[in-house]
Order: C-alpha cells, then sequence, then structure tokens
C-alpha cells in the first residue's frame, strides 16, 4: 500500500466554490493487502467505483479542486463513520446496534466486497483496523473539509460534489414498469444535504447533457453527505452515483467503447457546476 492517502488535482486559480472529489475510486492496491485476502486482484475490485477519478478529472481545469482517494474502498471506506468498526471482522470490536452498513459488512474496514463474498479469511486485529483509519481514513477527511473551508472563505459558501458509480443492476428493484432508468442518482438526504437551488442546478447540469436523472432513490447519500451537508451554514453537498455499464465493462473492470463519450459528456456537466462559484449562479441557505 502506498503511503499516500489521497491526490488533489488542483486548479490554478481557485474560482469556484465547488469542490469533487472521489472517495471511492483508489486503486492501489498493495502485494501485502491482496495477501491477507480469498479474492484475487480481478474480484477484490468489484466494490470499486473504478475510473471516476478520470471521468471528473477535468474540474481543475474550470477553477474546482478534485480530491481523489489512493486507497481502495474494500481496504478503506472513506464513506463511513470512524466508528463504524464491525466486529464480525474486527477483534474487540463492540458490537453495533441498528447499523445495517456495519451489519452487512459494509463498515470502515469492509468484511465484504459486491455480492456478500468474503474479503478476508479470519478476523483482523482493531490494531491493525485503527493503523488503517489513522492512515487514510483521517487524512482524507481533514483535507475535504479544509477544501470546503477554503472555498467557503473565499466565496461565502462551499458545494461538494461527492463522486461515485453504482452498479447497472443496482437500479432494478426500483424502476417501475414505464418509467425511464435512470443513468444518474442524486443524493442529498431528501433535502437535508444541500438546498433545493444547489440540487436543481446539478441536476439541470446532467439532463442538459442527456443522463435520466432521479433523487435519493435508491441512494440518498451516506456519511460524507450527512456529514458535510449543512445547508443552513452554506456548506452543501451532493452524492452522484453514475451507473456504471454507461462506460465500463463490469464484469472486466475496463472502460468500455463509450468511455470517452461519457467522459467529454461529464466534462460539460463539470464545466457548468464549476460556474456556481463564479457568481452566475447565486444560492440560497436554507
Amino acid at each position: 500500500m502506498s503511503n499516500r492517502a489521497y491526490e488533489i488535482l488542483a486548479p490554478s486559480g481557485a474560482l469556484s466554490c465547488v469542490v469533487f472529489a472521489s472517495p471511492h475510486s483508489g486503486r492501489d492496491y498493495g502485494a501485502s493487502f491482496i495477501g491477507t485476502s480469498v479474492l484475487n486482484r480481478h474480484a477484490i475490485r468489484s466494490s470499486e467505483d473504478a475510473f471516476v477519478d478520470q471521468l471528473f478529472e477535468s474540474a481543475p481545469e474550470y477553477g474546482a479542486p478534485l480530491l481523489k482517494a489512493l486507497a481502495p474502498r474494500a481496504y478503506v471506506d472513506l464513506n463511513r463513520a470512524r466508528g463504524e468498526l464491525d466486529p464480525a471482522l474486527i477483534e474487540g470490536a463492540a458490537r453495533q446496534t441498528h447499523n445495517p452498513r456495519v451489519a452487512s459488512g459494509l463498515g470502515v474496514i469492509p468484511r465484504v466486497v459486491a455480492n456478500g463474498r468474503a474479503i478476508y479469511r479470519g478476523k483482523i486485529t482493531m490494531e491493525e483496523a485503527q493503523q488503517r483509519i489513522e492512515a487514510y481514513w483521517v487524512p482524507y477527511h481533514a483535507t475535504l473539509q479544509a477544501l470546503l473551508d477554503r472555498a467557503f472563505d473565499r466565496h461565502g459558501q462551499a458545494v461538494l460534489i461527492d463522486c461515485h458509480s453504482m452498479p447497472h443492476e443496482a437500479i432494478d428493484g426500483v424502476v417501475r414498469s414505464g418509467m425511464t432508468r435512470p443513468d444518474v442518482v442524486l443524493g442529498d438526504r431528501f433535502g437535508a444535504a444541500a438546498s433545493g437551488d444547489v440540487v436543481d442546478r446539478v441536476e439541470a447540469a446532467f439532463v442538459g447533457q442527456g443522463f435520466a436523472v432521479t433523487r435519493n432513490t435508491p441512494f440518498a447519500g451516506a456519511y460524507v453527505t450527512q456529514t458535510y451537508g449543512r445547508p443552513s451554514q452554506g456548506q452543501h453537498a451532493v452524492q452522484v452515483e453514475i451507473d456504471r455499464a454507461l462506460y465500463m465493462d463490469e464484469r472486466t473492470v475496463k472502460p468500455n467503447a463509450q468511455f470517452e463519450t461519457v467522459r467529454a459528456a461529464l466534462k460539460a456537466v463539470v464545466a457548468e457546476l464549476a460556474e456556481i462559484g463564479q457568481g452566475r449562479v447565486p444560492l440560497a441557505a436554507e
């Protein structure tokens, strides 16, 4: 594993109040980590938001930073609270009550990847879990808040676009007969994480590039949107989930023939969203 928790693609000038982040596209799978797993390098990538950082890497061209995690989600999940420790995986972890994420093996140190496949042969120590949190989770979140604080100090508002991807099959259970299948799901925790005008602006940007968009179902946002979405204080957070089948082969975890087309469309989305911080789109705090 690399000692670096993240990388920032920074603009030459801070023109926007928007911060883009990709917490689940890290792909630094070290040999020691793979050696502790029952999964091979291909199978363990099934929970990764593969290539999402590349889809949004144009952000600095429009005055917005992109914060991207380097450690993979299977190693440490940056969209979980640091206290979401799974007692079925971590020795000495206290039993979590009423936490479906931990119960399903998707705590801050995941026990499983997609489709419930176990990552490890047995348990890991609490010391190992805490080392991962201190080395990767803590610096990532400290940097994310620092970027938002900087944007707020300069613009009086900050908008986090938390970038993710979703398996194509994730939408199957929510698409009703006659309903357009969404390409993008926006999560604002049903209005708690961002003001309506911010989410309207985000949705309009995607729709303008031909994406079908829905909100909060089945993904309303997890730890990041819950923690960083403070619309009453001028800090907004919107989670973006993009259907992986649009741009990649989910079986091989490789870009498909439409990858560059999707990336070009998302570049136009990024350009429009970045304008929020350039005085062209006024925001109102709820």
